[in-house]
């Protein structure tokens, strides 16, 4: 199993990008998805997830209303579609992957498949 994460990138206050994270190597189409982020010393922490079918998605608080998690199956791609973009979501950005039938919040599930991280920077 692989994730591909990119679309990083340096963007001004307000600005906007699209994460991508490319799967491959899943035995079945049923995973989750979240994306995680982690800022220069401080904790790694998850703000995005979507569930195995796509039906739902939860976002952790200081996200809502401006980032949007998606997914395209045909793709095997995961889109993180973020707006109005703020210095503090400067970070590495992650996503991760479990196999099985999850919905809800799914931040604190235990992820065995990960990315290998896109900077994000925000900055004036």
């Amino acid at each position: 199993v692989q994730l591909q994460a990119s679309g990083g990138g340096m963007v001004h206050p307000g600005g906007s990008l699209r994460l991508s994270c490319v799967a491959s190597g899943f035995t079945s189409d049923y995973y989750a998805v979240a994306w995680f982020r982690q800022a220069p010393g401080k904790a790694r922490e998850g703000i995005a997830c979507i569930s195995s079918t796509g039906g739902s998605t939860y976002y952790e608080s200081s996200v809502s209303g401006r980032f949007t998690i998606s997914r395209d199956k045909d793709k095997n791609t995961v889109y993180l579609q973020m707006n109005s973009l703020k210095p503090e979501d400067t970070a590495v950005y992650y996503c991760a992957a479990q196999p099985g039938y999850y919905s809800g919040n799914l931040l604190d599930l235990k992820f065995a498949h990960w990315g290998q991280g896109t900077q994000v920077t925000v900055s004036s």
